[in-house]
């Protein structure tokens, strides 16, 4: 019992200790900023890495080779399930995943599809580390000193 309330005070404390959250939108467009031009396909790593993914909404999905290497998959059509995928799978040929022929597939954590499997339209690079430091501007706070500070509105 101690060990669960410890679990869920931790959980508490992390959560309140990040910035406001950006709307799926606003998520989605910022890897869009920090990714390159459309490619016509990638290889894909096997690598255990490639398991890292991040859903970006319900039509859009980064995945991940390294810290810094991953790609944006913009899908053809709204992917139901994606939201709620513990997983995914990428179909791919000879471990190539192409625009158009290759999909994802949401998957439980048991590894039952979740919803249908999506089409990939488009392809395109990510700059991991512009990126990152995209985010971690985002986060960083600007403390002004209150001589030079702006008035406030007075209150209606």
């Amino acid at each position: 019992m101690k060990a669960l309330l410890f679990v869920l005070m931790l959980a508490g404390v992390s959560a309140c200790s990040h910035g406001p959250t950006l709307s799926t939108e606003d998520r989605l467009s910022l890897y869009r900023e920090h990714a390159g031009d459309s490619v016509g396909s990638f290889r894909l790593d096997r690598a255990p890495g490639m398991q890292n993914w991040t859903p970006l909404g319900d039509q859009a999905v980064a995945v991940w080779q390294t810290a810094n290497r991953g790609f944006l998959l913009e899908l053809r059509t709204r992917c139901s399930g994606l939201g709620t995928a513990s997983r995914i799978s990428i179909t791919n040929s000879l471990g190539v995943v192409t625009t158009r022929l290759d999909s994802v597939v949401p998957r439980t954590a048991a590894g039952s599809t979740v919803g249908m499997s999506c089409r990939i339209d488009v392809i395109r690079p990510i700059d991991g580390s512009a990126l990152r430091d995209a985010k971690r501007e985002l986060r960083e706070a600007e403390y002004v000193d209150r001589s030079t500070a702006p008035p406030e509105a007075p209150a209606p």
